[in-house]
C-alpha cells in the first residue's frame, strides 16, 4: 500500500516516525511518501525507501502565530500548489494528516475533492481554538485518529467518529535509553532549556534564558550550574549565535534532546511536546510561552482553553506552573527554578502529578495499534 504523511513540525516528525515503524512492521509492502523531517527520514531510509521519500523537510514548512503566517504567506502557499502537485503525481491509496492544521485542512479538502482516502492523525485541537474546522473535519476526512483521553467525549459530543489508541509519546518515551547525562553537563548539576522550534520562539525565548542563566550564576547554590540549550533538530548553531559565545553560560547541544531533559535537576521549557515528555520522562519543569502582542490578542479571543500545556489539560489541573506572555520573565522563571531544584515537597506534589499524565494516557502499543488501524481502514 501506498501511504503519503505530512508532518509540519518537531513533534509531526516523532509521532510520525513512531507510526511509519507501525506501518512498516504491519505492511512489508509499504511504500511511504511524506513531508517530515531526520526522524522519519531515518525510519524511510532503514526501510529503504530511498532518498527523494522526503519531499520536504519540516524546517522549510514550519510557522506559528498570526502574523508569523502573514508574513510567509507566500511560501506556504507554494508548499501547498507543490503538496497538491506531487499527491496527484504518485498517486498514493491513503494519505495521512499529522496535526499541522493550517496547512493540512488545505490538503485535506483537496485530497477528498480529488479521491483520496484522508485520515487524520493526532487531531487538529479544535477543543482549544476555532471550533468552526469541526465541520471540515466531518466533511473531508475519512478517519480521524486522537491520541488525549480528554478528546473521547469532545469529538463524540461532536457526532465524530474517531479511533483512539492511546498516546504514542508513551512508547517513544519508554523505548528511549536516556544512559548517563550528556558530556556537555562535565559532571555538573545543570538546567535544561528547550526555546522551541521555530525561528520567532527562539527568538523571544533565549534572551530570556540569558538573562536567567546570568542571574543564577550569582545565586549562592548555583554557581556551579550548567545551562544546557537543547537545540532544535530544524534549527543550526547560528540561530542561537546572538545569546552564546565566550560570554555566554549557555551552551547550545544539538541532538541529545531526551538525555538533556532527562539528566537535569529541572527545565525550562517552551509549551510544546516536549513538556509532556519531561512530564512522562520525571524532570520538574516549568512552561513559558511568549506570542507577538498582535498573535497573543487574538489568541486571547479564539483560545478556549484553560492551559496551554498538554500534561494540565490531560488532568484538568495545574501540574505544574505555566508563565506566559508578561509573565515570562526572567525573575519569574528563577523564581520557579529555585523551587523546582530545592523544594522537595513542591517536586513530590509535582510528580503526583506526572504519575496521574501517565496513568490517564494508558499503557504503550499506541504506534503500532494506530498502524494496524491505518491499514484496516483503508482497506
Amino acid at each position: 500500500m501506498r501511504y503519503y504523511i505530512i508532518a509540519g513540525e518537531a513533534s509531526g516528525d516523532l509521532h510520525g516516525s513512531n507510526l511509519m515503524k507501525g506501518l512498516f512492521c504491519e505492511d512489508p509492502t509499504a511504500q511511504i511518501r511524506f513531508w517530515g523531517g531526520s526522524l522519519m527520514n531515518e525510519v524511510s531510509t532503514a526501510n529503504g525507501q530511498g532518498p527523494d521519500a522526503l519531499v520536504r523537510d519540516y524546517a522549510q514548512t514550519a510557522v506559528m502565530g498570526i502574523t508569523e503566517v502573514l508574513l510567509k504567506a507566500r511560501s506556504i502557499a507554494r508548499n501547498i500548489k507543490n503538496c497538491k502537485e506531487d499527491i496527484l503525481e504518485w498517486k498514493p491509496d491513503v494519505i495521512i494528516l499529522i496535526d499541522y492544521p493550517g496547512f493540512n485542512f488545505k490538503i485535506a479538502r483537496f485530497a477528498h475533492e480529488n479521491g483520496f482516502k484522508v485520515f487524520w492523525y493526532i487531531a487538529p485541537k479544535v477543543w482549544a481554538s476555532r471550533e468552526g474546522r469541526i465541520r471540515k473535519i466531518k466533511k473531508y476526512v475519512d478517519k480521524l485518529f486522537i491520541v488525549f483521553p480528554f478528546e473521547k467525549e469532545y469529538f463524540s459530543s461532536k457526532g465524530i467518529d474517531y479511533i483512539y489508541c492511546g498516546n504514542p509519546l508513551v512508547d517513544a518515551i519508554d523505548n528511549k535509553k536516556p544512559g548517563a547525562a550528556p558530556a556537555e553537563a562535565e559532571g555538573h548539576p545543570y538546567l535544561a532549556l528547550l526555546a522551541g522550534s521555530r525561528g520567532h520562539e527562539i527568538k523571544s525565548t533565549m534572551p530570556v534564558f540569558l538573562k536567567l542563566a546570568k542571574d543564577l550564576q550569582q545565586t549562592p547554590g548555583y554557581q556551579d550550574y550548567k545551562f544546557l540549550v537543547a537545540g532544535a533538530p530544524s534549527k543550526k548553531l547560528e540561530d542561537y549565535a546572538r545569546w552564546t559565545g565566550e560570554d555566554s553560560p549557555l551552551q547550545v547541544v544539538f541532538g541529545k534532546t531526551h538525555q538533556i531533559i532527562a539528566g537535569a535537576r529541572a527545565a525550562v521549557i517552551n509549551s510544546g511536546t516536549a513538556s509532556l515528555e519531561a512530564a512522562l520522562i520525571g524532570t520538574p519543569q516549568v512552561v513559558v510561552y511568549r506570542l507577538s502582542r498582535i498573535s497573543a490578542a487574538i489568541g486571547r479571543i479564539i483560545i478556549k482553553v484553560k492551559y496551554i500545556s498538554l500534561g494540565n489539560l490531560i488532568c484538568d489541573r495545574l501540574i505544574f506552573k505555566e508563565l506566559l506572555q508578561k509573565d515570562f520573565t526572567p525573575a519569574k522563571v528563577k523564581e520557579e527554578v529555585l523551587l523546582l531544584t530545592s523544594d522537595k515537597q513542591y517536586i513530590a506534589r509535582m510528580k503526583e502529578g506526572y504519575a496521574q499524565i501517565r496513568e490517564l494516557l494508558g499503557g504503550g502499543g499506541a504506534s503500532a495499534a494506530v498502524a494496524r488501524a491505518i491499514i484496516d481502514s483503508a482497506k
